[in-house]
C-alpha cells in the first residue's frame, strides 16, 4: 500500500475571519480559512486550498493586479508571498506587528500595509516571470512610512493612477496621502464623523471622496472653496480645500455598519450591518437599489468583483460565505461550514462524497471533487455524534444526543425513518448492517445496545451484557458479527442473526474508546484509554498483536499545562481508528495534533501526519514561551474582552465552563481529531479536526504542462514533430494551439498500433479535451473502429482516475457514452436491416467455396484422366515401335 499521502484540500469550513478577495478576472474568490487560504472557482464550481499554512490565523490578504502574487499576513504580522498559479511559497517576511489593512497599488509596483496606526508602503518583490526577473536577496524593501493617525487604520484604498491613497481609521478621520512628495500637495485630514471610519474611496474621476463610518453616516467630499474665502475669489490651491458637499445616513435600527465596499466604475456602494442586512446604493444620488438579510449575525467583510456584478460577503460567527449577483438577484455561491466541533465523518460507498456530523446538530454532505457542500440536514435538535453509510444504496444513518437515530435518503435528500428508544437516551455510537436492514446504536446513558429494523422502524432487540456506557459499535463487513466496545474494559462480539444470540467478551486493561473491523471481517482493532492499540482475531477471540501508541500520539501543549507535551495525560490515547481499504494499515487519531498510520502485521509506525501548526489553537505548540508568562498566568488565557474599545466587543455572551454549543468560548479551541475515514478507493483519507475536514490524497500536486512555457509551438513545428513520428508531443502541441483542424490531422495520422501507447502517456490536463474531441470524431467521422480503439484505450488507462475525478469529467464521459450507445444502436440496426443480405452473401461465399472445391476436385480428376490417357497412348505407341523394330531386325 502506498503511504505517501499529502494534504489535498480543506473542507467543512469556508470562511473564518479576515478579508475576501476576487481575482482580477472576477471568476475566483479567495477566502481565509484559519491559517490557510481556500480558492473558490465560481465558474467551474470547484474549490481548492493552497498548500502553505501560517503559524496563526490569517488576518489580511492582498492580491497584485496581475493576480499571480498573493500576500497573506497572520495575526502576528508574519507574511507569506505566494505564487498563486504554481501554488508555491516565494518569501517569508514579518511586519513585527498586527496588520489591519493591506492593498496593492493598481500599478502593481507597491503595496501599502497598515501596521497599527502607522502606514508602510513597500516595493512589490520581483519574481522570475516579470521582465527584469531575477530573485532578490532582500525582496521586501520599504519605500516610506506614514504617521498621523491616532488609532488603528481599518482601510486603505489607492487612486487609479497609484499616486495617492486614502486611509480610514478608528480615530474618526480619513486621510489623503501621496506615495511620493507632490508639489503643492499637503497630506489632508478629513474629519467630522462621530464614530470610527469604516472605509474611504475615490470616485472614478478622483474629484470626489466618499467616507462611511460605523454609525451609518456617509459623507461626500469635494474639492471646493474654503468657507472663509469670498465666493468670487480665485480658485487656486490656497483658496481650495476638501469639504463635505453632502451627508447621507443609513437608518438600520441601532445596528452598526460593519463593512463597506465601493465600485468606482458603476458608483455602487455596498454596506453590511451587524444584524445581517446588506444594502446597495448608487452614488452620488444615494438611491437605494437593494436591501437583503443574509445572516443573523455580523457581516464581517464585503468585496465587489472587477465588473461590479458579483458581491461576496463573509460572516465569521457562523462561517458563512455568500456570493450575490445583484442584477439577477440570485446566489452564485452560498456556503456555510459547521460553526461547532466536528464529531464524526464517513465516506460514501463510491468515495465521491464525505459526510460530516457536528455538535451544531447539522449533517453536511461534501462533494470531494468540487469541495462544496451540496446539502445540509438540520432535523436533529442536538449534537450529532455518529454517522455511517449503508453499504448498499444511498442511505445514511446518524445518531444524535437528542435521543434519535435517523435514516436519510441521499437521492431525494429527505429523512425517511426515525428510530427512538422506549426511554429518552443520548446516543453516542452507531453501526449499520452491510445489507442496510438493521441499525444498532449505543448510548452513554444506558449500558444496552438498541437494534432496530430499517424497513419497519421497530425496535427489534436490546442487547444487555455491558456494565458501562457503550463507546463504539461496528458491524463486520460480511454482516455476521457485531462488535461493541465499552467503558467497562470489555469488547463483546455479538452474533445477533444466529438462532441463539451469544456474546463473546474480550477483556482489556483500560476503557475501550474505539473499535474497527478489518475489511475481510477476520480481525478487529481496539483502542483503549491507556494508549494501547490492540488487534484481535474474531474467530479465535485472541489477541494477535498490539502497539503501545502513547509516545506516538502524545504531542502538543496547552497554555494551562504545567507539564511538557510528552507527559500530558489527555493526549495519550486514540479516540478513533480506521482500517485502510486493503486492510494492511490502520489510521488512528485522538485529542492531539497527530494522526498515526500503522502497519497491521508488524505494528510499525509507517507515517505520522501533523494536523495543524496553527498556534491560535490550543495544544499545537511543543514548548511554552516564557515571554508570554505573566504574574497572572499565561498571557493567552487572560480575559481582555472587557478592555475592548467597542461596546459590542466588550459584551461577553459565553457561559463559564461551557465547552460546546453557542455559549462556549471560541477564543482558543483545542486541537483534536475526533474522526478519520479511508476512501473506498484507498487513494485518499480524510480527518475531522478543529479547523475543519482535512483531505489527504496520493493524487496531489498541480498538473503542470511544460508546453505552457514554450513559445516555439507553431503549426509548422507541430507538423514537423508529426513527421518525426513523435505522436504524443505533436498531439499535445496541437491541443496547445487549440486548432481543431490541426488536432484532427494529428489525431488521424497516429497509427492504430500506437493508439494504446499514446493514450496511456497523454497528460491528464488534456484528458478532458481529448475525450471531448474523440467523442466528436466518433460522431462525425466514418472511422468507426479507429475511434472505438481510442475510447477503449483512454478508458483502460485512465478509467480509475476518471472515476475518482468524475465530477469534472461528467460532460465528457456522458458524451462518450452517448456516442458509444449511438454507434452500438446503428451497428445493430444496420445488422438487422441487412441480415438476409449478409446471409445471402455468406451463402454465396459458401457456394463459391463449394464450387471452387468441386472445381478443384473436378480439375484434379481431369488431370488424372488426361495423364492416364497420355500414359495409355505412350504405351501403345511404344509397343508398336518396338514391334516394328523387332520385326525390322528380324527381317
Amino acid at each position: 500500500m502506498k503511504t505517501d499521502f499529502q494534504f489535498s484540500n480543506l473542507l467543512g469550513t469556508v470562511y473564518s475571519r479576515g478579508n475576501l478577495l476576487f481575482t482580477p478576472d472576477g471568476t475566483c474568490l479567495l477566502s481565509p480559512v484559519g491559517n490557510r487560504v481556500s480558492i473558490f472557482d465560481l465558474v467551474n464550481s470547484k474549490s481548492y486550498t493552497l498548500p502553505f499554512a501560517h503559524r496563526k490565523n490569517i488576518a489580511r490578504l492582498a492580491l497584485n493586479p496581475r493576480g499571480n502574487l498573493l500576500l497573506s499576513v497572520d495575526e502576528d504580522g508574519r507574511a507569506i508571498l505566494t505564487n498563486v498559479p504554481r501554488r508555491i511559497v516565494l518569501y517569508h517576511f514579518s511586519f513585527r506587528d498586527n496588520v489591519s489593512a493591506l492593498a496593492f497599488a493598481p500599478s502593481g509596483r507597491h503595496f501599502a500595509a497598515a501596521v497599527g496606526r502607522k502606514i508602510e508602503v513597500w516595493h512589490t518583490p520581483s519574481t522570475p516571470d516579470v521582465a527584469d526577473g531575477d530573485l532578490e536577496f532582500a525582496p521586501f524593501v520599504r519605500h516610506r512610512m506614514y504617521t498621523g493617525h491616532f488609532d488603528t487604520v481599518r482601510s486603505l484604498e489607492w487612486s487609479s493612477d497609484s499616486r495617492f491613497f486614502l486611509s480610514a481609521s478608528k480615530d474618526m478621520t480619513a486621510r489623503i496621502w501621496s506615495m511620493d512628495p507632490e508639489e503643492g500637495f499637503v497630506p489632508t485630514t478629513l474629519g467630522g464623523h462621530k464614530l470610527a471610519v469604516v472605509g474611504a474611496w475615490f470616485s472614478k474621476d478622483q474629484e470626489t471622496i466618499y467616507t462611511v463610518s460605523k454609525d451609518g453616516a456617509l459623507f461626500i467630499w469635494k474639492y471646493m472653496l474654503r468657507y472663509d474665502v469670498p465666493e468670487d475669489a480665485e480658485e487656486n490651491d490656497e483658496n481650495m480645500q476638501w469639504g463635505i458637499a453632502d451627508r447621507h445616513y443609513f437608518h438600520q435600527n441601532q445596528a452598526n455598519l460593519t463593512c463597506a465596499a465601493f465600485h468606482p466604475d458603476s458608483n455602487l456602494l455596498v454596506t453590511g450591518f451587524s444584524h445581517g442586512v446588506f444594502m446597495i446604493h448608487e452614488l452620488p444620488d444615494f438611491s437605494q437599489i437593494q436591501t437583503l438579510s443574509i445572516s443573523q449575525n455580523d457581516i464581517d467583510h464585503v468585496v465587489i468583483n472587477k465588473t461590479g456584478e458579483w458581491l461576496a460577503f463573509g460572516a465569521s460567527k457562523l462561517g458563512q460565505l455568500l456570493v450575490w449577483e445583484w442584477q439577477s438577484e440570485s446566489y452564485v455561491l452560498k456556503q456555510q461550514g459547521h460553526f461547532d466541533s466536528l464529531n464524526s465523518i464517513t465516506y460514501s460507498p463510491d468515495g465521491q462524497r464525505i459526510i460530516t456530523a457536528a455538535d451544531d446538530g447539522k449533517i453536511k454532505v461534501w462533494d470531494v471533487t468540487s469541495g462544496f457542500c451540496i446539502v445540509t440536514f438540520t432535523e436533529h435538535i442536538s449534537g450529532v455524534t455518529a454517522c455511517e453509510f449503508a453499504k448498499r444504496g444511498n442511505v445514511l444513518f446518524t445518531a444524535s444526543l437528542d435521543g434519535s437515530v435517523r435514516a436519510w435518503d441521499l437521492i431525494r435528500y429527505r429523512n425517511f425513518r426515525t428510530f427512538t428508544a422506549p426511554s429518552r437516551l443520548s446516543f453516542s455510537s452507531l453501526a449499520v448492517d452491510p445489507s442496510g436492514e438493521v441499525v444498532a446504536a449505543g448510548s452513554i446513558d444506558s449500558f444496552d445496545i438498541h437494534i432496530w429494523s430499517v424497513q419497519t422502524g421497530q425496535l427489534l432487540d436490546r442487547l444487555s451484557g455491558h456494565e458501562g456506557p457503550v463507546s463504539s459499535l461496528a458491524f463486520a463487513p460480511d454482516g455476521s458479527t457485531l462488535v461493541s466496545g465499552s467503558w467497562d474494559r470489555t469488547v463483546r462480539l455479538w452474533s445477533i442473526f444466529a438462532r441463539t444470540q451469544t456474546s463473546e467478551p474480550l477483556q482489556l486493561m483500560a476503557d475501550v474508546l474505539a473499535v474497527a473491523f478489518r475489511p475481510d471481517s477476520k480481525q478487529i482493532a481496539v483502542t483503549t484509554l491507556d494508549g494501547q492499540l490492540t488487534f484481535w482475531s474474531v474467530s479465535d477471540a485472541t489477541q494477535q498483536s498490539g502497539v503501545d501508541a502513547r509516545r506516538d500520539v502524545s504531542g502538543g501543549r496547552k497554555l494551562s499545562d504545567r507539564r511538557t507535551a510528552a507527559n500530558v495525560a489527555g493526549t495519550k490515547s486514540f479516540t478513533t481508528v480506521q482500517y485502510s481499504a486493503d486492510g494492511s494499515c490502520v489510521l488512528a487519531g485522538g485529542n492531539s495534533k497527530y494522526i498515526c498510520l500503522y502497519d497491521v502485521v508488524s505494528g510499525v509506525l509507517v507515517k505520522k501526519f501533523t494536523v495543524s501548526v496553527n498556534l491560535s489553537l490550543d495544544g499545537t505548540q511543543e514548548f511554552l514561551n516564557s515571554k508570554l508568562l505573566t504574574e497572572a498566568g499565561p498571557k493567552g488565557l487572560l480575559d481582555e474582552q472587557g478592555e475592548a474599545s467597542d461596546r459590542e466587543d466588550r459584551i461577553d455572551t459565553s457561559l463559564p465552563g461551557a465547552q460546546r454549543g453557542e455559549g462556549a468560548r471560541k477564543t482558543r479551541p483545542a486541537v483534536r481529531v475526533p474522526g478519520v475515514a479511508f476512501s473506498p478507493t484507498g487513494r485518499s483519507f480524510c480527518a475531522a479536526s478543529t479547523e475543519g475536514l482535512l483531505v489527504y490524497s496520493l493524487d496531489t500536486g498541480v498538473m503542470f504542462d511544460p508546453f505552457d512555457l514554450d513559445v516555439s509551438v507553431t503549426p509548422a513545428s507541430t507538423l514537423e514533430t508529426l513527421k518525426r513520428c513523435e505522436y504524443l508531443k505533436a498531439l499535445v502541441m496541437a491541443f496547445r494551439l487549440n486548432d481543431r483542424g490541426l488536432v484532427r490531422a494529428v489525431y488521424q495520422a497516429i497509427p492504430i498500433g500506437d493508439v494504446g501507447l499514446v493514450a496511456r502517456e497523454v497528460p491528464r490536463v488534456y484528458l478532458a479535451r481529448l475525450l471531448r474531441f474523440v467523442a466528436v470524431q466518433a460522431d462525425e467521422s466514418p472511422h468507426v473502429e479507429f475511434n472505438l480503439r481510442w475510447i477503449e484505450a483512454l478508458l483502460t488507462w485512465h478509467g480509475r482516475w476518471m472515476r475518482e475525478n468524475r465530477g469534472g469529467l461528467e460532460a465528457e464521459v456522458r458524451s462518450v457514452e452517448k456516442v458509444v450507445r449511438r454507434l452500438q444502436g446503428e451497428i445493430v440496426r444496420v445488422a438487422e436491416e441487412n441480415v438476409y443480405r449478409v446471409e445471402w452473401i455468406c451463402g454465396m461465399k459458401r457456394e463459391g467455396k463449394e464450387r471452387e472445391r468441386l472445381a478443384i476436385e473436378f480439375g484434379g480428376r481431369r488431370e488424372e484422366e488426361e495423364r492416364d490417357e497420355v500414359m495409355v497412348d505412350g504405351e501403345e505407341e511404344g509397343s508398336e515401335g518396338e514391334g516394328d523394330g523387332e520385326w525390322m531386325g528380324f527381317e
